[in-house]
């Protein structure tokens, strides 16, 4: 067993983070314990309760935060053994929800190469001839994954996810929270810290101030007229993927297990040469689930746990992750 230095440890948590949380609200915090263990603490204060009523989504979050652990300390040479789940209150604020030790000695993980290049894509995508192999690629790398290439299928579908947005988007409490997760300037105090950013959401600055009023204080009057849906359509984007890919999992899988593998899953379509966004609300409605389940034949076993589209940006992205300072995540 290895013990992790301070300066090791801010290494390792500075490539963990980059890890998708939902929101981008990065809930997970480290602690080093007794034993030269990590515990992985949830930050108790930062949820989104509306849109994750439950808490699964923090948990599927704190899950993929885990395998960003397990992948940065891959890269040199060091794996975690011995987790244990503790679930151990630590203050008013943090909770430990796991720890580990660290041993020496392990084969390299062919997507720990991909962590920095990893990020979401919310702009449209283009047609490639090139698709095709990289999605039967795909296709095989994991069996949790499951996808959908036909073009009528896919025009069905980005009708369904406008439908599914848009149904939580006429909640008022959802807006607000949505609202608050949203940096829309680059003058936000987070812009470049947390949340939904101008640049992630791939909006210039008329599309984000346009998305202020319209998802704020015209949104009654917008609805009334019929026309707030199509302002917040993404149908066109959708619709231009070269592929909506299903992610199932177990049903009772524990969510952090969950978050390691949707992690991985995202990896491994990063691997393929795609880029990805998941439309978590096709998931998250019971009627657009089970029609995505019925389309993706899923088992009664599996869960349907979220969707992405995926295909090729217009141009080579320059991935950039807007993220905590090392120094607020290690408590």
């Amino acid at each position: 067993m290895s013990e992790l230095s301070p300066d090791l440890l801010r290494e390792l948590v500075a490539e963990a983070r980059l890890a998708p949380s939902v929101h981008n609200i990065q809930p997970t915090r480290w602690r080093l314990v007794d034993g030269g263990r990590l515990a992985l603490v949830d930050d108790t204060t930062v949820r989104a309760p509306v849109a994750d009523p439950a808490g699964h989504d923090v948990l599927v979050s704190h899950g993929a935060a885990l395998e960003g652990m397990s992948l940065a300390l891959n890269r040199r040479g060091f794996a975690i053994t011995g987790m244990t789940t503790i679930e151990q209150p630590l203050s008013p604020q943090f909770a430990a929800l796991c720890s580990f030790a660290i041993r020496q000695g392990v084969a390299p993980d062919p997507l720990a190469d991909h962590v920095a290049h990893r990020m979401s894509w919310r702009g449209r995508f283009v047609a490639s001839p090139d698709d095709v192999a990289p999605l039967a690629q795909l296709a095989v790398a994991r069996d949790d994954l499951i996808y959908i290439g036909h073009r009528q299928a896919i025009a069905e579908i980005a009708g369904w996810a406008d439908q599914a947005e848009f149904s939580f988007v006429r909640g008022d409490a959802y807006r607000a929270e949505l609202l608050a997760w949203m940096r829309l300037s680059p003058e936000h105090p987070h812009y470049l810290l947390d949340g939904l950013n101008r640049d992630a959401l791939a909006m210039n600055a008329v599309e984000a101030t346009a998305a202020r009023y319209v998802l704020g204080g015209l949104f009654k009057p917008l609805d009334r007229l019929g026309i707030a849906a199509s302002l917040l359509s993404d149908g066109a984007k959708t619709a231009s993927a070269s592929a909506i890919v299903l992610f199932c999992r177990p049903v009772g899988e524990d969510p952090l297990t969950t978050g390691r593998h949707f992690y991985r899953c995202w990896l491994e379509i990063d691997r393929a040469g795609f880029a990805a966004c998941p439309i978590s609300a096709l998931a998250d409605h019971p009627d657009f689930n089970d029609r995505l389940r019925q389309l993706g034949r899923i088992g009664g076993d599996l869960r349907l746990v979220n969707v992405f589209r995926i295909g090729r940006p217009p141009k080579p992205l320059k991935p950039r992750h807007f993220r905590l300072p090392v120094d607020r995540l290690v408590v």
